[in-house]
């Protein structure tokens, strides 16, 4: 007589808890950091970018729109710190875009892990890259002639500042990246929708000079407060109101865009 035994089995349960969320979040990000390794240019580019717009605007349009490339240099710079890290949230959306199109969250998702964590860790990866290109862009500055008005904790208040609202701002780019066809597609959309939305800011020209109509949508704009806030941080000047502005629209991005990037995930991946 053959008895028969049955072991029982527990199937994967997809609810996983904030602490593991978070730490699969961290290892999802580090595997995003460590292809720098081999990938070393990765970082150069990060910086050849925002140096080549800085060089442009400073001695280009500095003296046209400001009178000397110096006092143009120090408004400008805040605002190209601003700029230069949403735009890099275009590559946040294409880094996931390809990801999509290559399988690579087709394994992820037969992981048991938080629906988040592909996109979360790709997020907090690229927003560590910006500090690179944050520490970059000012020590490039400075040799250029830009100086910090303020203290040390000003500019760490600024990376922080700019930090956190670029991050919230990357969950729009994510959503992109994820609805998006291709690699090429999302360039295109989220290239049309970053352009107007920094240069319609205070980030490089003061707003005053804009006709009515655009000077009420930049006063409205969440760039505008940002830049104002990094400028203030960086050089003087009021803080508190627009990085207040700043941060209750980074609130409003992630209570919008970060439920409809999941969605979308569980939808493409």
């Amino acid at each position: 007589m053959t008895t028969a035994t049955m072991t029982a089995t527990t199937a994967p349960t997809r609810r996983v808890g904030p602490v593991a969320a978070l730490t699969q979040t961290a290892t999802l990000a580090w595997r995003s950091l460590v292809q720098i390794k081999h990938n070393p240019w990765e970082l150069i580019d990060l910086g050849i970018q925002p140096i080549m717009l800085l060089l442009l605007f400073t001695y280009v349009f500095g003296g046209a729109i400001s009178g000397s490339t110096g006092d143009y240099l120090q408004f400008a710079l805040p605002g190209l710190l601003v700029q230069n890290a949403l735009f890099y949230t275009l590559s946040t959306a294409v880094g996931l875009n390809t990801d999509i199109t290559k399988g690579v969250f087709d394994r992820l998702r037969s992981l048991p892990i938080a629906r988040t964590a592909p996109l979360s860790g790709r997020v907090v990866a690229d927003t560590i890259k910006q500090a690179w290109a944050f520490a970059l862009l000012v020590g490039f500055g400075m040799v250029l002639g830009f100086r910090v008005e303020t203290s040390v904790l000003g500019v760490l208040g600024a990376l922080a500042l700019l930090v956190v609202v670029v991050l919230a701002m990357s969950w729009m780019s994510v959503l992109i990246g994820l609805r998006a066809a291709n690699p090429e597609k999302v360039q295109m959309f989220a290239f049309s929708i970053m352009m107007p939305l920094t240069f319609t800011s205070s980030a490089l020209v003061d707003p005053r000079t804009f006709p009515g109509w655009l000077r009420a949508w930049a006063d409205l704009n969440p760039v505008t407060h940002l830049a104002d806030a990094i400028r203030g941080l960086l050089i003087g000047g009021e803080v508190a109101a627009p990085a207040l502005v700043a941060l209750a629209w980074s609130a409003g991005f992630v209570v919008v865009f970060a439920p409809l990037a999941v969605r979308a995930f569980r939808g493409r991946a």
